[in-house]
């Protein structure tokens, strides 16, 4: 198949709601693309009813329709690996513990993530809430949407505010508009964040217009996800700069992704990239023991080992804090909290001294 370099881009390409009605759904759409592998075909099928397959036009335009192991085309394209997971755990953060209403999760005194949706441009397969992306019982209802901001206003210790999800971006700018000012009504409410990944896999959706209602309800910050220098696309850096020019901090939040991205040289090359697009590296995290993701797992040890070889070697700002995320709130793996291996775990304390098992098979 041609690949999105040398094909001829439809009408429409541009427009990010022309993106979200032609996503990639099932294995006829990604045959426009690429010729799916007979693993790839058996994981569309198997896993149809587990984990929904999503891709939008741009970002498969990134894959390599010549090779299984593209770092995009793994990403979003199911494996039949998925399938074989001993350790993988439906919510490892114990999230829904952690919620005192529906999807605001509060694992630290001052600061919340809200997931306002649970709808994605795509479907990134090491999703951490695969649990509930695409899924109709993890969707907010507008009621629900007021209770969350309710229960904000009466909890004064708030002061962060992270919109997640899901993806933020995918509502429209008239219902994102009504969120915000509704936040930035709670006096104790100082900061907003939003968690997107749509500047990677969806950069059209960051209009002019978008970024200019944005910037009535600054301090706005907003985190990316960028994990492999191929999506570091002349799109890509237009989205970053729109936000940036509109006084919107942009930061990146990787993962640590075997086969994507677990080498010195790939993480040196996206993490300068990153730079010149002026884009802070912010945190690259350790995969979580999620289901069906041990395919993507890559020791910790291997993780310290990465950024200890960047120390030195490249900008200090250039290189993210390597962290583990627990249901204790984000660890870095670094002295004094990592503390070792015991077995096939390793042993982190969190920020208030609680100490956590992490299992780590080498």
């Amino acid at each position: 198949m041609a690949s999105g370099a040398s094909r001829a881009l439809p009408e429409g390409w541009r427009d990010w709601t022309w993106q979200m009605r032609n996503r990639i759904r099932n294995a006829d759409d990604l045959a426009a693309w690429l010729s799916p592998t007979a693993d790839e075909a058996s994981a569309i099928a198997a896993l149809a009813d587990r984990f929904h397959f999503v891709i939008t036009p741009y970002y498969a335009s990134l894959m390599d329709p010549a090779d299984p192991l593209c770092p995009i085309r793994r990403q979003v394209v199911p494996a039949t690996a998925e399938l074989d997971d001993p350790d993988g755990l439906r919510d490892p953060l114990d999230e829904v513990a952690h919620s005192p209403v529906k999807n605001v999760i509060r694992v630290y005194p001052d600061r919340i993530a809200f997931c306002v949706n649970n709808e994605c441009a795509l479907y990134c397969r090491y999703c951490l809430r695969k649990r509930m992306v695409g899924e109709k019982g993890w969707a907010m209802k507008q009621r629900e949407l007021g209770e969350a901001i309710d229960w904000i206003r009466r909890t004064p210790e708030i002061r962060d505010v992270l919109l997640t999800g899901g993806d933020p971006l995918v509502y429209s700018d008239d219902r994102l508009e009504w969120l915000l000012a509704e936040l930035r009504a709670i006096p104790h409410v100082e900061i907003v964040r939003i968690g997107s990944r749509l500047p990677v896999t969806l950069p059209f959706r960051v209009t002019d217009a978008l970024c200019e209602m944005l910037a009535k309800y600054h301090p706005i910050w907003l985190n990316t996800h960028f994990n492999h220098p191929r999506e570091l696309t002349a799109d890509a850096e237009e989205a970053c700069d729109r936000l940036t020019r509109a006084g919107i901090p942009v930061g990146n939040q990787s993962v640590l992704l075997r086969g994507v991205n677990d080498s010195v040289s790939v993480m040196k090359q996206l993490c300068e990239g990153l730079v010149r697009m002026r884009v802070r590296p912010y945190y690259c995290y350790q995969a979580q023991l999620l289901e069906g993701t041990a395919h993507f797992r890559v020791p910790i040890e291997r993780g310290v080992e990465i950024f200890h070889a960047l120390r030195g070697r490249t900008s200090g700002f250039a290189i993210p804090q390597y962290v583990l995320d627990t249901p204790y709130g984000k660890i870095p793996l670094a002295h004094p909290y990592l503390h070792g291996r015991d077995g096939d775990d390793v042993i982190v304390e969190s920020y208030d001294g609680r100490i956590w098992r992490e299992r780590n098979p080498k």
